[in-house]
């Protein structure tokens, strides 16, 4: 898990990662344990959130599709949306869209 391996270089730019998945609260803290993933894991059981930033089914599962966000002061300044189920930017592109 890359954003795992990589956690410390966010931390180090004062940024936070949150990852969401539709899913109830019971599976999501499995899922986090069994990755060990040091950041927090929001269960978005009735996919609310998945829908409000427009990730809800794009892929058609049911799920959320991978995305990443970057907000700045409350306004997403860059984002990434998958076009499968593994398409996630590189943690280095991340990054330097926290420096802008």
């Amino acid at each position: 898990m890359e954003l795992r391996d990589h956690y410390g270089a966010f931390q180090a730019r004062g940024a936070e990662v949150v990852a969401l998945a539709v899913a109830s609260l019971e599976a999501v803290e499995g899922v986090r344990t069994s990755v060990g993933a040091p950041f927090p894991i929001l269960a978005d059981p009735d996919h609310r959130v998945a829908e409000m930033y427009g990730v809800y089914n794009l892929l058609g599962d049911g799920l959320a599709a991978p995305a990443v966000f970057v907000l700045k002061n409350g306004s997403i300044r860059w984002s990434y949306v998958g076009q499968s189920p593994t398409d996630r930017p590189p943690v280095a592109e991340i990054l330097a869209h926290l420096e802008e």
